[in-house]
């Protein structure tokens, strides 16, 4: 481990991290059928001071529109996974569990009642309308209340219950009795933080005289203050604010949760807090990391600093393009790139698509187009904050707009089901101009979720992009074959209901 120096200015950089989208003004996405603004376009923008999703450069002109848009920071995307999450989702990847006491006899739970809790937090658990634990609750909780406690590292897919799992662990450890804080977690922005938060308070409503406080920007506390709540929710630099002014004592809390640990673990300044309040804990008190993603290097880093963990991972599964069927269309120009478009929807039944842009400019002008033409389109680009993206996003999700234009910012985990169309509009590339298959990975994989079949288009219109084609190609070690949108014979071969 570093030695840490004590003027290290890592609270501010935590506190940048919150900042992640930008005041808005002026924009209006407008449904044709009824002339209406959508949801996020009336809603009032996020007061803070970065820009979420811009590209850090412009152009010559310095119009941020003509800049090729980079995709959401790691912390942006656990917002807009959780904001636009209405349900818990059914996952079909299985769990593979390595126990700290390989001896000890592995069960899960089918219900609720079976975990033994107390009657009022059950009766929490039941009101907010879980009647049974999905798959990761019914493997971990098991592992979480167990007595003496025990430490765990746990992954599982967004909506499938995690929040709820190490909440419930929480509850189960307060001892209300005690007017001191027990309970610490911690997320990587503060809106993430009032969301867990929610959580809290709904299932430990039963619980009387239960005490929930904020660790969250704009909620100071005085040198000398003494916080009581018996659960801390809050974000690294504030935590550590309070900290400092010894607001509270670290050694007396028994349950230590990183949520969205790969987030807290991978960005700088979030992993030097993870390690700071880490060495103020107690040895007896229960670490949780629970996150949807563990990269190799993270989870290195979380087997460090927890000891002897439970850990409980998604069965590693290659990702496969088997299930996409993958074009391209020559285009000579925008225009004719959205008249193949219109020559798509004559013959393809879709049910809903993302078509993804280079720049902002192209996205607007490809979503005006397509409202002229009949379509009912939803449009999401960088200069919306991330609450109006999941705003918009929901609406999607829910159908109220069969088509998605985007740029960038919607390139990786986002999963709608009816997505059965991706195109394509601009193929990805780096800063240098070379193909950009990890994103061209996650643009496709948008569609063809959970099993189902899907179709990719690529528009290519120049020279450069057919040499990006071919390294697409190159790099997956796949075939992609050319689609006339002129020839309705043919499209109705390859890309038509069969």
């Amino acid at each position: 481990m570093s030695n840490w120096g004590e003027e290290e200015n890592w609270a501010s950089a935590a506190d940048a991290q919150e900042n992640l989208s930008a005041k808005v003004k002026g924009i209006e996405i407008v449904d044709k059928k009824d002339n209406t603004q959508t949801d996020a376009a009336a809603a009032s923008p996020t007061d803070t001071n970065a820009a979420a999703g811009d590209a850090k450069k412009e152009g010559p002109a310095g119009d941020k529109e003509e800049v090729e848009e980079t995709a959401l920071s790691a912390e942006q995307n656990s917002l807009m996974r959780k904001l636009i999450r209405d349900k818990l989702v059914q996952s079909s990847q299985k769990l593979e569990v390595q126990q700290r006491d390989p001896s000890s006899p592995l069960y899960s739970v089918k219900s609720f009642e079976q975990l033994n809790l107390a009657p009022e937090l059950l009766a929490g658990v039941i009101e907010m309308g879980f009647n049974r634990p999905s798959k990761i609750q019914e493997t971990a909780l098991p592992l979480l209340l167990a007595n003496p406690p025990e430490n765990m590292i746990a992954q599982s897919q967004s909506g499938t219950g995690k929040t709820a799992a190490f909440v419930l662990a929480m509850l189960s450890r307060v001892t209300v009795a005690k007017e001191y804080p027990q309970c610490l977690c911690l997320s990587p922005t503060y809106e993430l933080a009032l969301q867990t938060g929610k959580v809290v308070e709904e299932m430990g409503k039963k619980l009387k005289n239960l005490s929930v406080t904020y660790a969250v920007r704009n909620n100071k506390v005085r040198r000398g203050e003494k916080i009581t709540a018996h659960i801390i929710i809050g974000t690294p630099g504030t935590t550590q604010d309070w900290i400092k002014f010894e607001a509270f004592d670290p050694s007396k809390i028994e349950v230590f949760v990183l949520d969205e640990a790969d987030v807290m673990i991978a960005t700088q300044g979030f992993q030097d807090q993870s390690i700071r309040v880490h060495r103020k804990l107690s040895k007896n008190c229960q670490l949780l990391l629970f996150s949807a993603t563990y990269e190799e290097a993270v989870m290195r880093f979380a087997r460090k600093i927890v000891t002897e963990p439970n850990i409980i991972q998604l069965r590693r599964e290659e990702e496969t393009l088997d299930n996409i069927k993958q074009y391209f269309v020559k285009c000579t120009s925008k225009e004719k790139k959205a008249d193949a478009l219109s020559n798509i929807y004559s013959v393809l039944s879709v049910g809903q698509a993302i078509i993804f842009c280079a720049t902002r400019k192209t996205a607007k002008w490809l979503a005006q187009t397509m409202c002229e033409g009949g379509f009912v389109v939803a449009l999401l680009s960088g200069e919306l904050d991330v609450e109006q993206r999941a705003s918009i996003l929901r609406r999607f999700k829910a159908a109220k707009e069969r088509v998605l234009v985007t740029t960038n910012v919607c390139s990786r985990g986002i999963d709608v089901e009816q997505v059965t169309l991706v195109v394509n509009f601009d193929l990805p590339i780096d800063m240098q101009g070379r193909a950009d298959c990890e994103t061209y990975l996650h643009r496709i994989g948008r569609t063809g979720r959970f099993g189902k079949s899907g179709i990719a288009i690529n528009f290519i219109s120049q020279n450069r992009d057919e040499m990006v084609l071919r390294e697409i190609e190159k790099h997956f070690g796949i075939k992609v074959h050319n689609l006339d949108t002129n020839d309705f014979d043919d499209m109705e071969n390859k890309i038509g209901e069969k």
